[in-house]
């Protein structure tokens, strides 16, 4: 489940048509067991209530980190282009040729980190994930050594704006690898089974239920496609914009 929620379209098939199987199979091979007395079955409506309003619980605690986790990778990107844009002003301090070279490190390192957020593709990341280690290198070194030639209190400024650049990246990286647990997608998932499994139980006449025993996993099924969609950084149709760095490039170019 947790694989599948890389791509939501996946997870909104799937869960459709597993869901409505569980119900058919329930209206259809466990509906006969079903007591028929009114008593009963007002009883089996209470239980499956109950389970609904747990599952509509849980899907909406995990739709509520989804969105946390995603304003989370919305204000990384915009401290990213927040901490570039400053350092750009400040290695106007360097020495002309070290400011030079600095500058043209961050353009650089600008461009590489607007494709890590216009990438969908997974196996397009190791060579700008290697790319951007390289220049996060050679920028640390390009500050270090005027640094340690004039160690004034200006210098510290660079240097510590320079840190912040570093220091951004990583913290957008660890924002696009904190997802839904898994343990929230497969405790959704269960209960969703199990109440339409109950659903189809409770079900008096199959052929006249077999509209409404769609409705449920059609629910549920875009439900967890909202939910996957937000959660998945590179997924479905909902991405994070680098439109605070797209913003800042024709600054520094």
């Amino acid at each position: 489940m947790f694989i599948l929620a890389d791509s939501p379209q996946t997870v909104f098939a799937v869960s459709l048509v597993a869901l409505w199987l569980c119900a058919w199979a329930g209206a259809r091979f466990l509906g006969r067991f079903a007591p028929r007395g009114e008593e009963a079955h007002e009883d089996l409506s209470v239980v499956l209530a109950a389970s609904l309003t747990l599952l509509g619980l849980i899907i909406g605690f995990s739709f509520s980190m989804a969105i946390s986790r995603y304003d989370q990778r919305k204000n990384y990107e915009e401290a990213e282009a927040n901490a570039v844009g400053t350092e750009y002003v400040r290695t106007q301090f360097l020495p002309a040729a070290d400011a030079a070279q600095a500058q043209q490190l961050l353009r650089e390192y600008l461009d590489q980190r607007i494709l890590f957020y216009n990438v969908h593709d997974r196996s397009q990341l190791p060579p700008i994930d290697a790319r951007t280690a390289e220049l996060q290198n050679e920028l640390w070194q390009s500050v270090r050594a005027p640094a340690t030639a004039s160690p004034t209190p200006v210098m510290a400024l660079v240097v510590a704006g320079m840190n912040d650049v570093l220091n951004s990246q990583g913290y957008t990286q660890a924002a696009w690898w904190n997802r839904i647990p898994k343990a929230a997608w497969w405790l959704m998932a269960l209960i969703a089974v199990m109440c339409n499994f109950m659903l189809g139980y409770t079900a008096r006449h199959l052929r006249s239920r077999l509209v409404l025993l769609s409705v449920l996993p059609l629910v549920l099924g875009v439900a967890f496609f909202l939910i996957a969609d937000i959660d998945s950084p590179r997924g479905g149709i909902i991405h994070v914009a680098p439109q605070n760095l797209l913003a800042l490039r024709p600054t520094l170019h």
